[in-house]
């Protein structure tokens, strides 16, 4: 059988990811990361065959595009290039617009750049990659993957907001959710680890990391997420807020903030960073915790309180529940945050299989918790993104 690998692009502001992946096994032939762009530390590296290599990237003024030619000359030296039939691009928001994988062309890709006042850190990065792409290999075809696409099932109770409809109709303000193609893998894998059908599966996706979003996935369809207009709604997450009072907003101005100040703490300097005031990563987190810091136990306790009552609200649209399936880079691996998830869950029966949770970890899944009054268990699903991306990327070939 012939392979058909699909070179995955994950463009962000200052960040390159990339992969080559099987799109039919799943497997990544190889991955890397170019990162720091702007500053003078901009490397570039990857991992193949187990062997790690880094490399700095010289052209500052134009990292993204140095770095997908760095990508290009890599792929000709380790003999990618007759087995590569596509380019897939990880693409942030998609609007009401895109509610599936499109391939891209010049029309395409002005409205992903059109698209970028609701995700402004994100849409403008996947551009520049997405040109960067498509000039180094023109022949190839282009696919955009959206991260909202998944959730564009919502019903409209669920993505509107409670304010004039007209802003709606006018500026498309509602919830469109973030991290769709993690919720979609997930959702899908979670009905396989169970033995059902996906079409007649509940499950509620938690995807933990940075960026941490919930999702309710009944027979294979998203009917709400906790993500909002952009990805600052919905949990605590590393340095974003979460929902917050908007009041919040205008009363920091009225004390003298800059509206740029407010925004730069929302996204940047709260979450995890902001209550801690020690560190946005879950791991620093626990060891500050486990040595005795107030600040950081508060912000453990803070994160796995809206954790499970998110995930316990979400039982509102099903009318059963066969699984919680945790995910992402935290509930992967965070065994502390996980116990404490299933803890506070414990009004609705589960209780935590303890060897479970301990050998859920590092790219392990597995059963974690039960509870017999749901007939509901939770699990560990380690995420595959960039395999969506590549399927959905082949399959519009």
């Amino acid at each position: 059988m012939v392979s058909k690998n699909v070179l995955v692009i994950n463009s962000g502001s200052s960040s390159l990811k990339f992969a080559v992946i099987d799109s039919q096994s799943g497997d990544a032939l190889i991955s890397g990361l170019g990162e720091c762009f702007g500053l003078p530390e901009a490397v570039i590296g990857w991992k193949f065959n187990g062997e790690k290599v880094q490399e700095a990237i010289s052209d500052l003024e134009n990292p993204h595009q140095a770095a997908v030619s760095r990508v290009v000359k890599l792929m000709e030296e380790l003999g990618f290039c007759d087995s590569i039939v596509a380019v897939g691009h990880r693409i942030v928001h998609g609007g009401e617009k895109f509610d599936s994988a499109v391939r891209i062309d010049d029309e395409i890709l002005k409205e992903i750049e059109d698209l970028s006042e609701l995700a402004p850190l994100h849409n403008p990065a996947g551009a520049k990659g997405i040109r960067a792409a498509m000039s180094a290999y023109p022949s190839l075809p282009q696919f955009a993957v959206f991260d909202t696409a998944f959730h564009q099932t919502m019903p409209e109770k669920a993505f509107i907001y409670a304010v004039p409809y007209e802003l709606y109709e006018k500026y498309g303000i509602r919830r469109y959710g973030a991290h769709g193609t993690s919720h979609y893998f997930v959702s899908r894998e979670a009905a396989k680890m169970i033995g059902k059908k996906v079409e007649e599966t509940s499950v509620i996706t938690v995807h933990l990391g940075n960026g941490a979003s919930v999702a309710v996935v009944e027979n294979g369809i998203c009917l709400d997420t906790s993500m909002g207009f952009t990805p600052l709604a919905g949990l605590m997450m590393g340095t974003r807020c979460g929902d917050i009072d908007p009041i919040v907003i205008e009363f920091l101005i009225k004390k003298g903030w800059a509206r740029e100040d407010v925004f730069e703490m929302l996204n940047k300097k709260s979450g995890f960073l902001g209550i801690s005031e020690i560190t946005s990563d879950v791991r620093g987190i626990v060891e500050a915790m486990n040595e005795g810091n107030k600040g950081a136990k508060l912000a453990f306790d803070v994160f796995t309180y809206r954790v499970a009552k998110y995930i316990a609200s979400y039982l509102a649209p099903l009318s059963s529940l066969d699984a919680i399936a945790f995910t992402g880079g935290i509930g992967e691996n965070s065994l502390d945050v996980r116990r404490e998830v299933i803890k506070n869950l414990s009004i609705l029966g589960f209780e935590e299989d303890v060897a479970g949770n301990e050998a859920a970890r590092f790219g392990a899944s597995g059963q974690i918790a039960e509870s017999k009054m749901l007939g509901a268990k939770a699990v560990v699903i380690p995420t595959n993104e960039e395999f969506v991306i590549a399927q959905q990327s082949v399959a519009l070939l």
